[in-house]
């Protein structure tokens, strides 16, 4: 069980469970993005275990959580009421009903992340949003582990994501990274315009927890860097859409 469980978690993503700076930071990003968006109706692809759905559901009309995990699909419905238990290739929703979408770090870990786009992109309004975070190829660390030897080995890995692709995705067969140029790719020909394409750095949240004045120095240097070229080593993009 413990076995298939960590499978899952490599193959799926490990849902954030406890709120702390990183998170905040994010969540006002998505707030910011999604403007007043938010008191409309709102769908997280992807919820996890609902923390962020729970803060976003806060001020709107219909608050919708898509989770594949069937598990972690119960644990978010123990504080939401909408929850799904569904794929994002096949979105089991009306076409043009969603002010605002948030995929959140999901579309590295989904088998067709073009189709799951395209969902996205069929339930949201005209003028709604969508906001996407992915993990940077540019990041210096793995964050997801890697696959060895017929097992997953977790932990912040150095240096896989600047193998060439076919063995990078050998060693992490689990997980996307995404360069600006594949999210490029990954949008065109969709009705939709771009309104935000960010890289961001970390929060550094367990640095802080361990050693809080040197973590705090790592954060705030590393963020500052986001306006910077060095940018390109963010741990993640953050793109926002607007539907035509």
């Amino acid at each position: 069980m413990a076995d298939r469980d960590m499978e899952k978690a490599a193959l799926r993503g490990e849902p954030s469970y406890v709120w702390r700076s990183g998170q905040e930071r994010r969540l006002q990003m998505i707030q910011s993005s999604a403007a007043e968006r938010l008191s409309g109706r709102i769908l997280e692809n992807g919820c996890g275990v609902g923390i962020y759905l729970d803060r976003l559901s806060e001020k709107s009309q219909l608050a919708v959580g898509l989770e594949f995990d069937l598990p972690r699909a119960k644990q978010a419905h123990q504080n939401a009421p909408h929850i799904l238990n569904a794929a994002g290739e096949n979105l089991p929703l009306p076409a043009e009903r969603f002010d605002f979408i948030l995929s959140h770090e999901v579309l590295e870990h989904v088998h067709d992340d073009r189709n799951c786009v395209e969902e996205m992109v069929r339930v949201l309004a005209p003028g709604g949003r969508l906001a996407i975070f992915v993990p940077n190829r540019g990041y210096p660390f793995e964050t997801h582990g890697i696959y060895w030897r017929g097992e997953y080995h977790f932990g912040n890995i150095p240096l896989v994501n600047y193998l060439p692709h076919k063995i990078r995705d050998r060693l992490a067969p689990h997980v996307r990274v995404y360069t600006s140029k594949d999210l490029q790719i990954l949008l065109s020909g969709l009705q939709v315009q771009l309104i935000e394409h960010k890289i961001i750095f970390g929060a550094y949240d367990n640095i802080i927890a361990r050693w809080p004045r040197f973590g705090r120095i790592i954060r705030g240097g590393l963020q500052n860097l986001e306006d910077s070229p060095a940018r390109i080593f963010g741990l993640s993009h953050f793109v926002v859409l607007e539907k035509i």
